[in-house]
């Protein structure tokens, strides 16, 4: 019998994770001459959008809650 565990993971960086790291490399090597803001953008859309998904479930809560 093998003792070798059969439950693998792996967590990557994603897609967010690889295209920020790739503005980053770009921005530093003087390829692309954008603002922070943007070579940082993946991140900051990545974020707003989980809030407002955060958001929406919790008027969602809000809302079924109120018609119980």
């Amino acid at each position: 019998m093998s003792n070798e565990n059969s439950n693998s993971s792996s967590a990557g960086i994603g897609f967010v994770g690889a295209l920020t790291i790739a503005f980053i490399v770009l921005k530093l090597l003087k390829i692309i001459d954008w603002s922070w803001w943007w070579i940082l953008s993946p991140i900051w859309i990545t974020i707003f959008l989980m809030i407002g998904i955060f958001i929406i479930i919790l008027a969602i809560i809000v809302i079924v809650g109120t018609y119980k």
